[in-house]
């Protein structure tokens, strides 16, 4: 992705093409060409190298610890935030892999919050703690595509909650298969029936109950009589 995109940025900055109208233009049909192309152009250098080294980072990081769903994800995450933003943004060229980094960063943080093992959940918080900035680029604002932003971030967490059951190698098994047995706050039939119902089982319980402390009582008066 990093080649594509270099080659984009050499194409427009030294033979003084513009690549921008094959960015993402929403609602048109023109500008559904966008969602394949938009994330390999840039506005310029700055927003080239801006992009550029967070892709490489995050790329590397869903290589070393989701192999299994890395390229799933990263593709799904740029296709979803691609059409987001042709349905929903404002009328204007979208052009950057700023969603994808977006979606990526996203991805990364929740799924250590859905996988819940420890690996995962050191990882989303080195995640947090790098690209906490990141979280001012998804406020409303003129020059920047912060729909891209927003989009992305929605984008990656929805791919981590669905591939959080695809386990990678080397994750931690589940508690129950350690032998502890969970305990429960509240039984765990709590909210299978309606309070009526928990009355009248309630009800039925205590008679039963009484019904044997009689015929306990009988059994005893009918032994003293013999003797």
């Amino acid at each position: 992705m990093a080649g594509i995109m270099t080659l984009a940025m050499v194409l427009q900055e030294f033979y003084h093409i513009s690549l921008t109208y094959y960015g993402i233009y929403p609602r048109h049909t023109e500008g559904l060409w966008g969602i394949v192309f938009a994330p390999f152009l840039h506005a310029g250098w700055g927003h080239y190298f801006s992009n550029l080294f967070p892709i490489i980072a995050l790329l590397f990081m869903m290589e070393a610890f989701y192999p299994r769903v890395s390229r799933v994800a990263s593709l799904g995450i740029t296709f979803l935030t691609g059409v987001l933003v042709w349905l929903f943004a404002r009328h204007s060229f979208h052009i950057g892999a700023s969603g994808l980094v977006y979606g990526l960063i996203s991805f990364l943080f929740w799924s250590g919050i859905f996988r819940g093992n420890r690996r995962s959940i050191i990882l989303s918080l080195v995640v947090l703690t790098a690209y906490s900035s990141y979280f001012d680029g998804m406020q409303p604002r003129e020059g920047i595509s912060w729909e891209s932003h927003l989009f992305g971030a929605l984008a990656g967490m929805f791919f981590a909650f669905v591939l959080k059951t695809v386990k990678e190698e080397g994750e931690e098994p589940a508690e129950s298969d350690y032998g502890i047995e969970k305990t429960y706050f509240l039984p765990r039939d709590t909210f299978q029936y309606t309070k009526e119902q928990r009355a009248a089982m309630l009800a039925e319980a205590l008679r039963r109950e009484e019904e044997m402390r009689r015929a306990a009582l009988e059994g005893l008066g009918t032994t003293g009589d013999t003797l």
